[in-house]
């Protein structure tokens, strides 16, 4: 049993990725924000930990995630307000990092976007900037931590039914995009994968079933 705890945990990656860990045996708690989520958690599997990673601060953080083996980062702003984009995105996310190395957590899984890079391109008047500029920092300041990251870039993310099978690397087209099941069993995979650590992780859906995919990385 691994004790996994997600951070963004009403979010719909996360919620499909706490049903595939609660389902093998795994102990998973999600932290989540609003109270009123509880419910949802709680029916996919999960133990609900109400906490505000965006207020909190680092030794807040780390005492919502104390007693785990991991930690995935699923949370994030939204988009549309840059301010609270870099709060979440960027700040709340490198705090979790400290505070995982501050319990001796050492195994962090941050979920990111294809193309996520500090030489992204994207213009500072598209609405996308601040949340590329904020998954840039955090990416950053994870690789150049202690922990042992992986890094998972999906491309367009639907709502389709998930294939359980992706296609890794390339370059990302217009036209790319991703089921938020494949990317939670992605997710879950690596979890299972040491040898994923210090790895980035760009894709797509594909051709190859995700167990294959994760261990040709």
């Amino acid at each position: 049993m691994t004790r996994v705890a997600i951070i963004g945990g009403h979010g719909k990656i996360a919620l499909r990725l706490a049903k595939i860990l609660a389902d093998r045996g795994d102990q998973v708690t999600s932290i989540i924000r609003n109270p009123e989520h509880a419910q949802d958690v709680a029916e996919a599997g999960a133990v609900p930990v109400v906490a505000d990673v965006e207020t909190l601060d680092t030794t807040g953080i780390a005492t919502a995630i104390s007693e785990h083996d991991a930690v995935v980062w699923s949370a994030g702003a939204g988009g549309g307000d840059p301010a609270r984009t870099y709060a979440v995105d960027r700040d709340a996310a490198i705090r979790s990092m400290d505070a995982a190395a501050k319990v001796g957590i050492n195994r962090y899984v941050m979920v990111s976007y294809f193309g996520a890079r500090p030489d992204h391109g994207v213009p500072e008047d598209n609405s996308f900037h601040a949340y590329a500029e904020a998954k840039a920092a955090a990416d950053t300041y994870l690789k150049s931590g202690d922990l042992d990251w992986t890094i998972l870039g999906p491309s367009r993310l639907t709502d389709e039914p998930g294939t359980g099978r992706i296609a890794v690397g390339g370059t990302r087209g217009g036209g790319d995009e991703v089921s938020r099941d494949n990317v939670a069993a992605v997710a879950a995979a690596v979890l299972a994968r040491p040898e994923t650590v210090h790895k980035v992780i760009e894709f797509n859906d594909g051709p190859t079933p995700v167990a294959d995919a994760v261990a040709q990385v």
